[in-house]
């Protein structure tokens, strides 16, 4: 049987339309949170740009009120990294995810907590963070009470890895802020219930639906977990074969959008850690050939990339002064755009500034790249 081969241009469009960036979507914003299988949001605004960009009428103030409601948490999930995700889907994700915690705990802190008992420490965790919020410094100072002689942040760290802590509010709230302090999810969402975990297969089918089509390493990823292999295996009868450029089966839903490399595609800013820039191991899909992946994808100096053309193409910063009264959006191009490029970009710009900035005294600045 013949596979046909998807281009990077062809892998572009279907990930922009899976991910709502193609056309902003008339969804509900906790819609499009669990169609997305949450969020990226290690910044924790990050979730106001990342669905302004993705919704038709996405209302921050709204959304903001929602979060502080407990419709929506921020809790570690896929790659031991802060998501935001809906209170339904917080506690069957983290029991799925619960070897990817392990995994980096393990390597990250492992030494440091030989002779302690995970399972006793977690239980003296859980009544410390139910008493009341706190930060894992202060989880891990209070820890080392009972735990003498062991790291302070190993410890704190223990504590996230054995528990399904959620970051409280005010962080995450719009245009407020706050020090990262965790409860229990059961604690925080009221319901001490037991939950069972969500299936492999039910998370590689929703994937798939937000970022395929998709390698198994692709997949292992995004997500942080390993032997995915069986799983897409199992799924397989049900799925569509394509390969890529490079030669890697892909597996998609078959009923899935794959609109074609020639749609066009709108000037897009999202924020750093977005999650178009990191579902995939192998993200030619998304930055541009031109641009070293370094500069893009650089570990914990990340940058917030805007797209033309469906790829990324520079980067933006929004600055502004105390009593927001201005606001400035500087456009980093790294490669070179053209004149209908830097007018599409200029027009989605100033709708993202009297987003971010209403009211103030907007300007835009196009700056040099500086680290080519």
């Amino acid at each position: 049987m013949t596979v046909r081969t998807l281009s990077d241009r062809d892998l572009n469009r279907a990930l922009l339309d899976r991910q709502l960036l193609l056309r902003r979507s008339p969804m509900d914003a906790a819609e499009a949170v669990e169609h997305l299988v949450g969020l990226q949001t290690q910044i924790p605004p990050n979730h106001y740009v990342a669905l302004w960009s993705r919704l038709e009428a996405f209302d921050a103030q709204r959304f903001s009120q929602r979060f502080e409601d407990r419709e929506f948490v921020r809790i570690s999930l896929q790659r031991s990294t802060i998501h935001t995700v809906t209170a339904r889907d917080c506690r069957p994700l983290r029991q799925l995810l619960q070897p990817v915690q392990d995994r980096n705990l393990k390597g990250a802190f492992g030494k440091r907590l030989q002779g302690v008992d995970l399972k006793e420490l977690a239980e003296r965790a859980r009544v410390l963070a139910e008493e009341e919020p706190r930060t894992f410094n202060e989880l891990g100072v209070l820890l080392a009470e009972s735990y003498p002689g062991h790291d302070v942040q190993a410890l704190g760290v223990a504590a996230r890895n054995n528990l399904a802590l959620v970051q409280v509010t005010p962080r995450g709230l719009w245009l407020q802020g706050g020090l990262p302090k965790h409860t229990t999810a059961e604690h925080w969402l009221g319901n001490a219930k037991a939950v069972p975990a969500m299936e492999a297969e039910e998370l590689v089918l929703r994937y798939l639906k937000a970022f395929g089509p998709a390698s198994v390493m692709d997949a292992q990823n995004w997500s942080g977990l390993t032997r995915l292999r069986e799983v897409f295996e199992k799924l397989r009868p049900n799925l569509v074969l394509f390969q890529s450029e490079s030669g890697t089966e892909l597996f998609d839903l078959p009923d899935a959008p794959r609109p074609g490399e020639d749609v066009p595609v709108p000037a897009r800013f999202l924020p750093d850690y977005d999650n178009v820039f990191i579902g995939h191991k192998d993200r030619a899909r998304i930055n541009d050939a031109r641009i070293p992946k370094e500069k893009v994808f650089a570990g914990n100096t990340p940058i917030s990339p805007f797209t033309v053309d469906g790829f990324i193409r520079g980067s933006w910063k929004v600055e502004t002064d105390k009593k927001r009264t201005t606001a400035t959006l500087n456009l980093t191009p790294m490669v070179p755009t053209t004149k209908t490029q830097r007018a599409d970009l200029a027009a989605e710009g100033a709708r993202l500034l009297e987003f971010l900035a209403p009211g103030a005294d907007h300007d835009l600045r196009w700056l040099e790249d500086t680290n080519g």
